[in-house]
């Protein structure tokens, strides 16, 4: 009598094993999970809670008043200011962060020992504090004393905190230059993972540089470039530290961005209500912007970058 041995296939574990090891995997999310409920999910629902009521935020008096914070917020005329201030920051400085980052990691991206010093060199800034850059610049650009008196150099002496287009500007300049180092090095991982191959068949082809960027390099950073952009948005919705110490959301309203008129309402005017009410619109309006850069970059996004890594 002869016995027949089933052997599974070559190269794929049984069905039990693959069972076993699929377990094993959601349990080491479980930590991850927990983290991110206690302190993301739980705190969500808590400000969630507080836009609901009025509080000033020293007293244990914390009475409901219904959707009484939520008909102030929405009425307050500042409130599509603070939105059109921090759309228009979020998009300059993508407009400038995005171009100098990419050429920049792809510059780093060089294997010459001369390029990885310049990367040590340039990363300083991610090392410093926003509220020490601010500082820092704030000096350097007081029309008094700062470096274009020092130098005697007219331009350089303007009030640039004093105008709200300038401060703008300078608000734009600053996070650029505070920030662009980390984007670069997001490309600069990128292009590393382009297949080096594809590069060779572009010059057996006769393709120069300029055409290899075009045709090979920006293609493959497709999804590189929407994290990066769903970095920047991000963070542009949350930035609150630097400007706050650079210019306190002046001259006048001019730099008001909606996380500084969210603090200014909760610890300046002891409105915990509206001040929750207008946090929760910020976690909307990232979650939209993130999901519409996540739709642009397709469903197909993960796959993609791995087969060209």
């Amino acid at each position: 009598m002869s016995t027949i041995v089933t052997v599974p296939p070559r190269g794929r574990p049984p069905a039990a094993t693959r069972v076993r090891g699929s377990g094993s995997l959601v349990w080491l999310a479980v930590p991850a999970l927990l983290v991110f409920v206690a302190f993301g999910v739980i705190p969500l629902l808590g400000v969630l809670a507080l836009s609901f009521t009025t509080w000033d935020g020293l007293s244990q008096d914390i009475s409901f008043s219904g959707l009484a914070s939520w008909s102030a917020v929405l009425s307050d005329p500042g409130l599509p200011h603070a939105l059109w201030v921090t759309f228009l920051i979020m998009a300059l400085s993508w407009l400038v962060q995005t171009p100098a980052s990419i050429l920049i990691g792809v510059f780093l991206a060089g294997h010459q020992r001369y390029r990885a010093l310049i990367a040590v060199l340039y990363f300083i800034p991610l090392l410093l504090s926003s509220a020490a850059i601010a500082i820092t610049y704030k000096a350097l650009l007081d029309p008094n004393f700062g470096l274009g008196a020092g130098l005697g150099l007219d331009f350089l002496a303007q009030d640039w905190l004093g105008e709200g287009p300038l401060a703008v500007g300078v608000v734009i300049f600053v996070v650029s230059w505070q920030f662009i180092p980390f984007h670069s090095l997001l490309y600069q991982g990128g292009v590393r993972q382009i297949p080096r191959s594809m590069y060779e068949a572009a010059e057996l082809d006769g393709a120069g540089r300029v055409r290899k960027f075009f045709s090979i390099t920006l293609p493959q950073l497709k999804y590189t470039i929407i994290t990066s952009s769903t970095l920047m948005v991000v963070g542009s919705l949350t930035l609150f530290d630097l400007i706050f110490v650079l210019t306190a959301g002046g001259p006048g309203d001019a730099t008001r961005v909606l996380a500084l008129d969210m603090y200014k309402r909760g610890y300046q005017a002891n409105l915990m209500g509206p001040a929750s009410a207008i946090a929760v619109i910020l976690v909307l309006v990232g979650l939209a912007l993130a999901l519409v850069l996540r739709r642009l970059g397709g469903r197909d996004g993960s796959a993609s970058q791995l087969e060209g890594a």
